[in-house]
C-alpha cells in the first residue's frame, strides 16, 4: 500500500494517445471493434490486438467463431454479458460467463471454437492476444479459466471497486491468472462520479486504459487535462502509478499493462511468430493435422 509521501515519489503515468477503435468482422461474422490491431495501434508490445464486441442483435454475433488454429501467443477473452461456450481439439470444454475469464496459452498449436450460449440477448466483453517469447511459443498449449467468484473483488473508499484479474493492486490483492512470461496486470474498475483512483504498476510494462462507461479525466504528456470516453484506448506513457478521475457519471473501465518482450513479430493470421519462415511452417504443420 502505498502512502500519500510515497505516491509524491511515483511518477505518474499520463496518456500518449487516445485511440478509438474500427469496426471489424471476424469468425463467422462477427460484429466487433478492433482497437489494437488495427492499422492506428499494430500492437503495444506485449499485446497484439484488443477486440471489444457489445450487441443486443442477435445477427451480430450468433454465427461464433468456428473451430480455428492458433500458434504462438495467449488469448485472453473477459466476458462482461452472455456466454459463450469453447471447445478444442485436444478434448477441452466449457462455457466462459459474465464476470468470468478464459486465460488461453495457446503455445505451440491449438484448434479451438468459440461460440455463443445464446440465441439472444446481450453479449459484451472482450479479446486481448498477448504475444508468447520465441523461447515459449512452442510450449504446449494451457488454460487458466475462473469464474466470476473466483476473481477477487477489491472494495476501496468512496464506493470504488476492483476486479483483480492478473498482477498485485497497490493494496495487495493478487488475481488468479499468473503469467510469468509477461506479468500482466488485467484490472476491471469501478469508479464513482468525481472520485479519484490511484493504482501503481510495474514501471518498464507498457499499459493502457479501456473505458467502458461513463468517462475519466488525467493528464496528458504536455500536462493538461484529457478526457476519455465511452470505447476510448488510452496509451499511458511509461511510469510507477495511473492516477485519474471519474466525470459525472460513474465510471467502468480495464487497467492493462505487460511487460514488452522487444522481439520481432511475424504475423499469419491466427498464428503470430517471430520471422515469415515460423509462420509459413505454423500453416503447414496446421495443413498437415499436426496441431
Amino acid at each position: 500500500m502505498n502512502t500519500p509521501e510515497q505516491r509524491e515519489n511515483l511518477m505518474l503515468r499520463s496518456v500518449s494517445r487516445i485511440v478509438k477503435g474500427m469496426p471489424a468482422t471476424d469468425g463467422a461474422g462477427v460484429e466487433l471493434t478492433r482497437v489494437i490491431g488495427q492499422p492506428v495501434l499494430p500492437m503495444l508490445d506485449p499485446f497484439l490486438l484488443l477486440d471489444a464486441f457489445r450487441s443486443d442483435k442477435p445477427e451480430d454475433y450468433i454465427a461464433g467463431f468456428p473451430p480455428h488454429p492458433h500458434r504462438g501467443f495467449e488469448t485472453v477473452t473477459y466476458l462482461l454479458a452472455g456466454r459463450m461456450r469453447h471447445k478444442d481439439n485436444a478434448g477441452h470444454e466449457g462455457v466462459i460467463e459474465p464476470g468470468g475469464i478464459q486465460w488461453m496459452t495457446a503455445g505451440k498449436g491449438i484448434v479451438h471454437s468459440e461460440m455463443p450460449e445464446q440465441e439472444n440477448g446481450m453479449l459484451e466483453g472482450f479479446q486481448l492476444w498477448i504475444n508468447l517469447p520465441a523461447s515459449h511459443k512452442m510450449d504446449t498449449a494451457a488454460y487458466q479459466e475462473y469464474p466470476a467468484e473466483q476473481i477477487p473483488l477489491e472494495t476501496r473508499q468512496a464506493g470504488i471497486e476492483v476486479r483483480v484479474i492478473s498482477g498485485v493492486t497497490s493494496k495487495g490483492t493478487k488475481g488468479p491468472v499468473v503469467q510469468p512470461l509477461t506479468e500482466p496486470v488485467y484490472l476491471d474498475v469501478l469508479v464513482p462520479a468525481g472520485q479519484n483512483y490511484f493504482e501503481a504498476l510495474p514501471e518498464a510494462h507498457n499499459a493502457f486504459l479501456y473505458v467502458i462507461h461513463g468517462s475519466v479525466s488525467l493528464e496528458n504528456e504536455d500536462g493538461e487535462t484529457m478526457s476519455l470516453g465511452r470505447d476510448d484506448l488510452g496509451v499511458l506513457t511509461q511510469g510507477d502509478a495511473v492516477s485519474l478521475q471519474a466525470g459525472e457519471e460513474d465510471a467502468r473501465f480495464l487497467v492493462v499493462a505487460g511487460k514488452p518482450l522487444r522481439e520481432p513479430v511475424a504475423r499469419g493470421g491466427p498464428f503470430v511468430m517471430n520471422t515469415r519462415t515460423e509462420v509459413q511452417q505454423a500453416f503447414e504443420d496446421f495443413k498437415q493435422g499436426e496441431f
